[in-house]
């Protein structure tokens, strides 16, 4: 008869044969008869025995197969922590390689450089994967941008604003200019696989215009279309229609905007140091535009404008851009949903 082997026997299964030799030999049973009727191998059947007679039935319980968690990997915990911190903490230029991106490839060169280890491209895989690591599609943030700054921002500088604003009933907008064009065709058209669908092009002059909003945390939206070229004139007009819906509400303005050359103009300067007890001006860190819920309005202007079928003229570009800001305005529920974004969630 084929006799069993224990190697190839879960652990339960294994106890219970274990147990079973044990009761047979109490009963007096030789090994060999044992052997026999249970139909183990000699050697499994010796193990069992000579376990119950050392230490009893407690030790007749098999331990764990296998290597132990973390046993036998080519990094030490405190090389994984530092590795880890490393990746969340710096991108790969900073460390002057020769990768724009925590690849696969950049880790495994990472390692090497840090901890003298050499590891195959799966391994390091299996690292990530271990770590919770998973690939994703990157924020893409101005090589310019000073952390420290956003940082500063968001817990410091924000905040002021915030108290002031409450303590003096007034009302935080959030403002920034952008370009309309009419040749602007965005989104997604389906089309046979390996076919690549082709966008009719406007015929004619391109056409361009530029808008300058304002978003509240409230819902509010505020717009003004410019027609050529926006500069410190259009941008103190659209102060002044700010202010005056501000006076009507009884509420000083406290505008966020970007640090635009037109921004800090020494006309512009002039004229909000005549009315800084209706509006005032701050400035979000410098390269910071994902900090600015007012870039989400933007985005949706542009997607509206740019899924439609291509306007030729200037009016007729400027009647869709009214037609959707009109909508924006009209609900508040949308414009709160800009502040939804985790970028942007501080100022909601």
């Amino acid at each position: 008869m084929d006799k069993e082997d224990a190697r190839y026997q879960g652990l339960e299964q294994l106890h219970e044969r274990r147990k079973q030799v044990a009761r047979l030999h109490v009963k007096g049973h030789g090994v060999m008869e044992i052997v026999e009727l249970t139909g183990l191998s000699y050697p499994a059947v010796r193990r069992a025995i000579d376990l119950f007679e050392g230490a009893g039935a407690s030790a007749l319980k098999p331990a764990p197969r296998g290597r132990e968690k973390g046993q036998g990997r080519s990094l030490s915990a405190q090389q994984e922590e530092s590795v880890r911190r490393t990746i969340c903490d710096k991108r790969p230029e900073q460390l002057k390689m020769e990768f724009a991106l925590w690849t696969r490839g950049a880790v495994m060169q990472l390692i090497e450089q840090q901890c003298g280890v050499k590891l195959s491209v799966r391994a390091v895989g299996n690292y990530l994967n271990r770590w919770g690591f998973t690939p994703q599609k990157p924020i893409k943030r101005a090589y310019e941008q000073r952390p420290e700054a956003v940082q500063q921002w968001i817990e410091q500088e924000y905040p002021a604003i915030e108290k002031r604003a409450k303590s003096e009933g007034g009302e935080i907008h959030w403002g920034d200019e952008t370009a309309l064009v009419n040749t602007d065709v965005r989104g997604r058209s389906y089309s046979p696989r390996g076919q690549t669908p082709v966008t009719m092009a406007v015929g004619g002059t391109r056409q361009k215009l530029s808008m300058i909003s304002t978003v509240t945390n409230q819902g509010k939206a505020s717009w003004m279309i410019v027609d050529g070229a926006f500069n410190h004139e259009k941008l103190i007009e659209f102060f002044e229609a700010l202010v005056a819906d501000g006076q009507r509400a009884g509420k000083k303005v406290f505008l966020i905007l970007d640090n635009l050359g037109v921004h800090h103009c020494k006309p512009v300067k002039a004229w909000l140091a005549q009315r800084s007890d209706q509006i005032e001006v701050f400035y979000l860190p410098s390269y910071s535009p994902e900090l600015n819920p007012d870039e989400r309005l933007n985005a949706d202007l542009k997607h509206a404008i740019g899924t439609m079928v291509p306007v030729r003229t200037k009016a007729k570009l400027q009647a869709a851009a009214n037609q959707h800001m009109a909508f924006i305005e009209a609900n508040p529920e949308r414009v709160r949903s800009y502040f939804q974004d985790p970028r942007v969630k501080y100022a909601a």
